[in-house]
């Protein structure tokens, strides 16, 4: 049981006594618990001495109890109770965007919705226009989010299934009958979203490690079993196969089971060219055909023993896994012209992170504490403005009082810094939250999109454009402002915008928060080639989210990116400069 799983129970808790219209002191006690649980820096064997968790502030005895229930059962029968008063379907309507409980306990009373699909017939009816609060707008905004769920059924984000896909390989990778274990698919290739999970060992007791799998404390319920393929459904709701080979057939399946079906079928064909064929088990000569005029020449197959030997098989450096979706990788391996790939070890620091400040969990001491345990070298603060309303924005004075703070704990640190920033927000006008008076006295500012997002193409693209032609900003955060998922990007001219990046000298962010992925991996050979820097940030509000740093380095390499492509590949002494050199380009006119 995380810390994560503790808090979403107290929230939904919070949700459900909302929606009884219990007291609002008991509703806030458990919202606020929940927010305490998420901030404590304890490990969760702590959470189960209830006497030490009740000292925590925002958590009483009698949460405190319940959190101890939690963790040493993994389920807590007050919340088992109070769910079973309300119909099955009514939790998944927080799932929708734009509907909170005040506006959940309206539909359920007014108009008796307990469920997605009674809100969208009665969406449909017209009745939620009806309702004092909602109107057209709202009614046909709730439309639009049901469609979109029901479009998404079966994806999930990457970073939803990263922790059970890394803890189902490491422990199938630690049975005594493994000999070779993968997560492939997918997944391997750092896809942002995936469908379901694909995993690969390579034993000599296939039974076993069949057994083994399906009897996995992630594991939900069993679709299939058998001792070369087996099925289960995760907890988070994806479905993960388990394939069983040999050593022997293991870097072909390996290989088949990772690249696309493009890449595959080239694979084939480059096989076929030399008289072999290829499948997810072995390379072997084509059979001959006795009626065949012409004898095609077959050349002598090579031991494969890794995916490194197949393909030099077929004359090809070794791609990859994460390129390999037949977008150029071929050509490119075929003339030794791959990059060398950024590496998690390239990464010096980051940027773009949240504090107490605005809408973040933690103290600056915090998350310089945080960033340290991971071998960073430097830590970019940047909270929100003070337009950002949902992000708590700060006013000019309190980020004066940041920076005064920054400067000083700076002083105590060796080998370290903090950076100071303000996520500053686009206005619809393309002008920024702060004059360049603020701007002038930071380290560094992320420009970002945060409202009306429905302008067009055309008007959003130029409100972008402004923003990166003022000298003081350093970043333009989350380009296409998408949530995976939830909410599709808004419209904008990239290429135009990476552009303006490249004349201005504006780095762009790859967003590494999973949630977001953003820029799209897809953009950035482009970027490269307009000589467009990479900064990949994680947007984090806590210190725990610093380690999404991970999924950002597995969509810059998915985007074929170098560590000389990315800015905060940079050591302490050289991203000083390179903070502060757009600024000194005075002679450019825009």
């Amino acid at each position: 049981m995380t810390k994560e799983d503790i808090a979403s129970v107290l929230e939904k808790i919070a949700t459900l006594l909302e929606l009884k219209d219990e007291n609002p002191f008991k509703v806030r006690a458990y919202t606020n618990a929940a927010r305490a649980i998420e901030t404590f820096g304890a490990n969760v064997s702590s959470f189960q001495d209830e006497e030490a968790v009740a000292k925590i502030p925002g958590i009483g005895k009698s949460i405190a109890l319940k959190i101890k229930e939690l963790c040493e059962t993994g389920s807590l029968k007050y919340f088992q109770e109070l769910t079973a008063e309300f119909p099955p379907g009514v939790l998944e309507l927080f799932s929708l965007p734009g509907l909170g409980a005040k506006k959940i306990k309206a539909l359920h009373d007014k108009l008796g919705i307990n469920s997605i699909e009674q809100l969208q017939k009665a969406c449909e009816d017209g009745r939620v226009a009806e309702l004092a609060g909602f109107g057209k707008t709202t009614q046909q905004k709730l439309c639009d989010a049901v469609a979109r769920r029901a479009a998404h059924a079966g994806s999930f984000q990457f970073g939803q299934v990263a922790a059970e896909a890394e803890s189902m390989g490491a422990d199938l990778a630690a049975h005594e009958s493994a000999l070779q274990v993968d997560v492939a698919g997918s997944y391997r290739r750092r896809k942002e979203i995936v469908h379901d999970l694909d995993l690969l060992v390579a034993t000599n007791e296939p039974v076993a490690m069949a057994k083994f799998f399906v009897s996995h404390p992630l594991v939900e319920s069993i679709i299939a079993q058998g001792p070369t393929k087996s099925s289960v459904r995760l907890r988070s709701g994806v479905q993960c196969d388990l394939r069983v080979v040999t050593r022997a057939e293991y870097p072909f399946a390996l290989a088949y089971f990772t690249g696309n079906k493009e890449h595959n079928i080239e694979m084939r064909s480059r096989a076929l060219q030399r008289g072999w064929t290829l499948n997810e088990y072995r390379l072997a000569a084509v059979p001959v055909d006795p009626k065949a005029k012409k004898k095609r020449p077959v050349k002598k197959i090579p031991q494969v023993r890794d995916e490194a030997d197949l393909y030099g098989a077929v004359d090809l450096d070794f791609i990859p896994p994460e390129l390999r979706e037949n977008c150029g990788e071929f050509e490119a391996a075929e003339q030794h012209s791959l990059p060398k790939l950024i590496e998690k070890e390239n990464l010096r620091g980051t940027f773009h992170c949240h504090t107490i400040a605005s809408d973040g969990h933690n103290s600056l001491e915090e998350m310089a504490e945080a960033a340290q345990e991971l071998g960073l070298e430097y830590l970019g603060i940047a909270d929100h403005s003070r337009s950002s309303v949902q992000g708590h924005g700060i006013d000019a004075e309190k980020l004066l009082e940041q920076i005064t703070a920054i400067r000083k704990l700076n002083k105590k640190f060796d080998g370290f810094r903090l950076f100071a920033g303000i996520e500053c927000d686009i206005l619809r006008d393309g002008s920024l939250d702060f004059p360049d008076e603020i701007l002038s006295q930071l380290d560094y500012v992320v420009a970002s999109v945060h409202s009306v997002f429905n302008l067009s193409e055309s008007e959003m693209t130029q409100r972008v454009i402004r923003a990166l032609e003022n000298r003081f900003v350093t970043i333009l955060a989350h380009p296409t402002g998408r949530l995976l998922l939830k909410r599709d990007p808004y419209e904008i001219d990239i290429p135009a915008v990476l552009d303006a990046a490249a004349c201005t000298g504006t780095w762009i962010e790859l967003n590494a928060a999973p949630k977001r992925l953003d820029l799209d991996w897809r953009w950035w050979p482009l970027a490269k080639q307009k000589g467009v820097k990479c900064v990949i940030n994680p947007d984090a509000h806590r210190t725990e989210r610093l380690q999404d740093l991970w999924f950002g380095i597995g969509i810059a390499r998915k985007g074929w990116l170098t560590k000389n492509d990315v800015v905060n590949c940079l050591p302490l002494g050289r991203i000083e400069p390179a903070l502060q050199a757009k600024r000194k380009i005075l002679d450019v006119k825009f």
